[in-house]
Parts: structure tokens; sequence; C-alpha cells
């Protein structure tokens, strides 16, 4: 399986989010801001099999325009989207992505990295 890259602001959800992830046997790369997660993916975006970020965060760019620049430099990496603010549409995010509220439960999460990764095509989260 190719890497996840979980971009949050909050320590304690990145390293939730990646351990489950991770027990599910996926390999994880976090980082705290979309700002280091745009620089890692000019480096690294071969590597990244999906994006999964949160929309509120500090730094010059928030999980929004991430989404846009990736899709936009890198359009082979599914974006996944978390908030529990704001909704892809609200943010100004250009491109199809899976979104998932925040609080989310385990099953949440795993389907919306499933649906992203096209491994699930239910559209019900």
């Amino acid at each position: 399986m190719g890497l996840i890259l979980v971009v949050e602001d909050e320590e304690i959800i990145r390293e939730f989010v990646c351990e489950i992830l991770e027990d599910e046997g996926f390999n994880t790369h976090a980082l705290e801001t979309a700002d280091e997660a745009a620089t890692y993916l000019e480096s690294s975006s071969a590597d990244v099999a999906l994006l999964l970020t949160d929309i509120l965060m500090p730094g010059t760019l928030n999980g929004a325009d991430l989404a846009n620049l990736s899709r936009n430099k890198y359009p082979h990496i599914p974006i996944l989207i978390m908030s529990g603010h704001e909704t892809p549409e609200s943010s100004g995010v250009a491109h199809p992505v899976v979104f998932i509220r925040k609080p989310w439960s385990f099953g949440q999460l795993l389907q919306g990295v499933n649906r992203a990764l096209g491994y699930d095509k239910d559209e019900s989260l």
C-alpha cells in the first residue's frame, strides 16, 4: 500500500489518525501544517497514495488551499478532507474530494479512506 500523508495541526488527533491507519496496514507520514505538506509533496508526491487533511490550521495555507494545490499539481493523489467546522464547499475546495465530518468514528474514517482510494464506491458516510 502507498503512503497516506496526514496533515492535522492538533497533535493528539494527528497521532490518533496515524495509529488507526497503521493498525489497518497503511503507511503514514504525519505533518502539522499545510505549508509543510506542500513542501513534502514537492519532493515526495510519487510516494503519496492519499492526502488526508484537516481544513483549519495555522500557516500560510489551510487544508482547502492544500487540496487545491495538490489536485492541480498532483492530480493522481486522491484527497480526503476532515473537518468539524467547514466543508470542502464552504472553504473553497475547487475539486471533488471525499469528506468526513469531525468527530468521526473509526468506521467513518476507514470508510472515507477506502472511498478516497477507490476501494469502496458507497457514497454514504
